[in-house]
């Protein structure tokens, strides 16, 4: 019996993989849609995403264009395990509806109980924020699973990644904190942890595109 069911199970999974690849596949390219303020949904995500994400391209760490790898196919995770400079860079670039051409990226991080992850997608002087987008797999609902609340994503619009020419991100401070002008927003109450596991995030993802950005800015 044990046999037959393990058998069983094993048959499930390899048939149900090629559709389970396809919904990430899908909630990746809705995931980005967001990033640059176009709402989209598992049954147009796809057309959406073809229609408004039209290049990518891969990049190292000192901002070179790398050759024979695919962008979407980039798993963060994997990355994120290697030694920087051996990492690959995902970037993908945007036509939104207002017209503006954006540059996106990739971001992921640690929340409080597992992995948090998003977009960030930058205006032509790639240093102002235009829109952004934040996902988890368990942070706590009402507290750090408000990343991926409007409220808190809103924030981050306008917000810029460099001071005179210095990369610092932006910070994600309590109410008992200073705000930053341009580089702060409002954490979550409650919610500290997952807060700085976000401002983390978006640090330790952004500044590997550092060079990229300082040479491209318009």
């Amino acid at each position: 019996m044990v046999v037959i069911v393990a058998t069983i199970l094993s048959m499930a999974a390899t048939l149900l993989q090629p559709r389970q690849q396809k919904n990430l596949e899908i909630e990746k390219k809705k995931s980005m849609l967001e990033s640059i303020n176009i709402p989209a949904d598992r049954r147009n995500a796809e057309e959406l995403y073809d229609k408004y994400i039209k290049e990518s391209m891969v990049l190292n760490s000192r901002g070179e264009a790398v050759s024979g790898v695919d962008a979407f196919s980039i798993e963060m995770r994997a990355e994120q395990r290697k030694p920087v400079d051996e990492q690959n860079l995902a970037l993908f670039f945007a036509t939104a509806d207002d017209g503006e051409k954006v540059t996106i990226i990739p971001l992921e991080g640690k929340g409080l109980w597992g992995p948090i992850w998003g977009y960030i997608s930058l205006r032509p002087d790639l240093n102002t924020i235009y829109g952004i987008t934040f996902d988890h797999k368990g942070e706590t609902p009402g507290l750090g699973a408000e990343i991926n609340t409007s409220w808190f994503e809103a924030q981050f619009k306008g917000m810029t990644l460099f001071d005179a020419g210095k990369f610092v991100s932006v910070q994600v401070l309590k109410s008992n904190e200073k705000p930053i002008e341009n580089h702060s927003v409002d954490a979550i109450s409650g919610g500290t942890i997952t807060s700085k596991g976000l401002q983390h995030m978006l640090y330790d993802c952004i500044v590997k595109y550092e060079d990229y950005l300082k040479k491209n800015a318009e």
